[in-house]
Parts: C-alpha cells; structure tokens; sequence
C-alpha cells in the first residue's frame, strides 16, 4: 500500500501529487477481489473521498487520457462499492426494532443530513415551499434523502421513490414500513426512468440521484427524457460534481443544461460531495 501524504483543508494540494494519489488508490481498489465492506476496503474508500475533497485547483477537462480512463473507472467502482454498503448496512438495519431511528449508524449519515438541509435551503430561496408530490430517481436501499427531507423539511409531501433493482427497494420499504405515517406518504417503485413517461408531470419537484446515469452522455439522455414529460414550471434537483470529486462522481456542466431553466449551480468546498444544480422546465 503507498503512503499517503496528508494535506488539510486550509492549503491546496498541488495536482500532480493529487493525480499521483489517485491513480495509486485505482490500483490498490482495482485490485480488490471484492468491493462488499470490509476493513480493506472502507480504508480505500475513505482515502478516496478524503482525497478528493481536499481544496485543488485540478480541471478535469484538461486531463490525459489515461487519467480519464482511470476516473471512468473509479466512479464505477464507487458506484458499486457504495451499492454494496448501502445495501449491507439496510438489511442490518432492517431487523432492528426501530429502524429510522438507527439510520445514523451508516457512515455517511452526517454527510446526507448536511446535503439535504443545503438542497432544501436551495428549493426554499427558488420558490418551492410547499411541494405536494415528489419523485426521487435513485433512491437506493438507504433512500437517506427522502427519509431527511420527508421528516425534516417537507412534511408534508408525498414521496415516489424509483430504483430499477427490486432488491434495494424492498430494503427500502422495509426501513420505511417501521412508520406508518411515514409509510403513508412514501411509495418504492421498481422501474427504469426511462420507462415513466406521463407520471413524470405529476411532480412538483424531481431530484435525480448521482448515479443514475454514470456517463454524461446516459445522464444527459434522462435529463432530457424527464423535461419532455415533466410538468412546466416544475424543478429537477440534479446531484453533479466538480474538481476533484469528479473522480467519485459524473458531472453535469452548464451546456449539458439545454432546454432548462438553470435556476442555481452550487459546489460546496466543505465534506459534501455532491454540487447541486437546480432546474426548471419553462413554461411554453
């Protein structure tokens, strides 16, 4: 395993040294016979993360090639890996007496808290104070955003969940069906976004997850499919990345936007991951 250098927040890591860092983690994670948790690889991942959250004037655009390749393959990786934590520390806490009250065991918990009080302070400064249905694409088996914002900051909003592995749904579900009043207002459904169409304009407001979508091209594909049936005047919350943590996540730039209302484009430069962007379908 190399050694890892440590930098903290308050000096920019050069973007050699940054590359040099990531392209070692590739190959120790690449070379993993299996990305379920386990002490190897949580430390790997929490590298990852620690490093590409560190302040860096890294552009993305000018990378070789190969760097490219090589995030290319990370944000699979981290696609899986994060799949495959989810789902374990779901099933665990599924068999808990009280499920939702034990959801600040995942270990990123604090992470989604931070992320959906900055999304909700977003929607609420756009205008949407009072949503009445809501759609989150890519809920997971640890639907975290929905459970934080349904029980903290929309209370009263009816949440459709879609996820296209049954699996996760019916962790999902489980979690939720611990509350009954909460159970009332938040339906799973096992479909590929590509596949709803009219429903799409019942939302209020859509909120598409990270990984759905893990190339630009794919994610700009259901960009698009969910503007064309998406109610006018209706917003779509798409989770993006910049700098370095584009490394961990695909990125929606502003030109990938056509047709959109770009109401905020905002890049934390704290431990959240996610950029977020908010849009708007015009009204014809």
């Amino acid at each position: 395993m190399a050694s890892f250098q440590s930098f903290n927040f308050d000096t920019q890591i050069p973007t050699e040294i940054l590359i040099t860092q990531i392209t070692q983690l590739h190959a120790s994670i690449s070379k993993l016979e299996s990305l379920k948790p386990s002490k190897q690889v949580n430390s790997l991942f929490t590298q990852l993360v620690k490093l590409c959250t560190l302040p860096s004037s890294i552009e993305i655009v000018a990378l070789p090639q190969e760097v490219l390749k090589i995030r290319e393959s990370l944000i699979n990786l981290c696609g899986r890996a994060e799949g495959l934590l989810e789902l374990e520390f779901a099933t665990f806490i599924s068999h808990t007496p009280k499920p939702l009250h034990n959801l600040t065991l995942f270990p990123y918990y604090g992470n989604y808290v931070k992320l959906a009080n900055l999304e909700n302070k977003i929607l609420k400064d756009n205008g949407m104070l009072h949503a009445k249905k809501v759609a989150f694409v890519g809920s997971g088996p640890m639907p975290l955003t929905s459970i934080i914002m349904a029980t903290h900051h929309m209370q009263f909003s009816h949440f459709d969940n879609f996820d296209i592995d049954d699996k996760a749904n019916e962790m999902a579900h489980k979690i939720v069906a611990s509350d009954a009043a909460l159970e009332r207002r938040m339906k799973f459904e096992t479909q590929d976004i590509m596949g709803v169409k009219e429903r799409l304009g019942e939302y209020d407001c859509i909120f598409l997850a990270a990984l759905v979508g893990m190339s630009k091209e794919a994610k700009v594909k259901i960009m698009g499919h969910i503007r064309m049936y998406m109610k006018e005047g209706g917003l779509l919350l798409v989770r993006s990345a910049k700098g370095a943590r584009a490394f961990l996540y695909p990125i929606v730039e502003e030109h990938d936007l056509v047709d959109f209302e770009v109401l905020t484009i905002f890049h934390p430069t704290n431990d959240v991951i996610n950029s977020v962007v908010l849009l708007r379908k015009p009204k014809a």
